[in-house]
């Protein structure tokens, strides 16, 4: 009997034990921590989008970008903030602006959700976590906290929106990001 309850106890405080260790800064693979800072490179990152189409940022000549990670298609926040780009997406383009929508879901949600919401923009397959560790995005069981990175023509991270209301996060990218196209 005292064999299971301290087997037990162990099981219980695992969880409070491990906490810390997951609410901490994100340890990124150029050796930084935290969510990379205004002026900061960006990570060179290619892949596919949902549509099978090539993406990739952080080159020297890319076009002003928008990368926003967003915990998980078709939940109401992600669709609201998805539908607000979408909702203002021929600005971005009039301005030269790409978006990348990134999160933990497979391409098979990702077409799904496009679809639905009649999003034109890329949404790229994160399961890995590559993108999300690159930029220094904290994930919760493969989910990326919603953080977005503008970065300009010449590969630098622009700004930093760390605290995004899905409702207006699209007007103030592109208020930000027509200032940079110019």
């Amino acid at each position: 009997m005292p064999h299971r309850l301290v087997s037990l106890a162990l099981i219980l405080a695992a969880p409070v034990a491990l906490a810390p260790a997951a609410c901490g800064p994100t340890q990124r693979p150029d050796g930084g921590v935290g969510l990379l800072a205004v002026g900061a490179p960006a990570p060179q990152l290619s892949t596919t989008s949902h549509h099978g189409k090539p993406v990739s940022i952080g080159g020297p000549n890319d076009p002003v970008s928008l990368v926003y990670f967003y915990p998980k298609d078709a939940t109401p926040g992600c669709t609201r903030e998805a539908c607000a780009f979408r909702d203002v997406w021929d600005k971005f383009e009039q301005n030269g602006v790409m978006v990348i929508g990134v999160s933990g879901d497979d391409d098979v949600s990702h077409q799904s959700f496009a679809t639905d919401h009649r999003l034109p923009f890329p949404l790229v397959s994160d399961p890995g976590g590559t993108w999300s560790a690159a930029f220094g995005v904290p994930t919760t069981a493969g989910m990326p906290k919603r953080v977005s990175f503008l970065i300009d023509g010449k590969g630098k991270v622009a700004k930093v929106y760390d605290d995004v209301d899905p409702g207006v996060h699209a007007g103030e990218v592109l208020a930000d990001a027509a200032g940079l196209a110019q």
